[in-house]
């Protein structure tokens, strides 16, 4: 998946929008008020940070070198994927569907509840 692809897919997710709070350079995604992703396209290497339980993320490290600890964030949950690297096509959007619900599960439950807010399969 290429930068494009990876940024309408991240928007595509229920109640998802983007900003740059932190300037040019970084994109983040949020469900909601709650931050999914981050996005760097540019600058160098493309990355991508995702949330992610942290026993997951330890796996996910070990099984692929284009996945590190995450990059300026909290290593225990963050993970950020070398998008130059090439992983599959499928991994990023189950990953990408993760970071979601990790994301998704910290909104309360009335916000959950009043936007019909499920945890998407992370599956394709």
């Amino acid at each position: 998946m290429d930068i494009e692809q990876l940024h309408d897919y991240c928007l595509s997710l229920p109640h998802s929008s983007e900003s740059m709070p932190f300037g040019d350079g970084y994109i983040v995604y949020k469900v909601v008020d709650r931050i999914f992703a981050i996005m760097m396209p540019d600058g160098g290497e493309p990355r991508l940070s995702l949330k992610c339980a942290p026993e997951r993320a330890e796996d996910l490290r070990a099984t692929y070198p284009a996945i590190i600890p995450g990059y300026h964030l909290n290593k225990k949950y963050w993970n950020t994927l070398l998008l130059d690297q090439h992983l599959p096509p499928k991994l990023l959007r189950s990953l990408i569907r993760h970071s979601w619900n990790e994301a998704s599960a910290k909104l309360t439950k009335r916000v959950r509840t009043e936007l019909g807010i499920t945890p998407l399969p992370e599956e394709d």
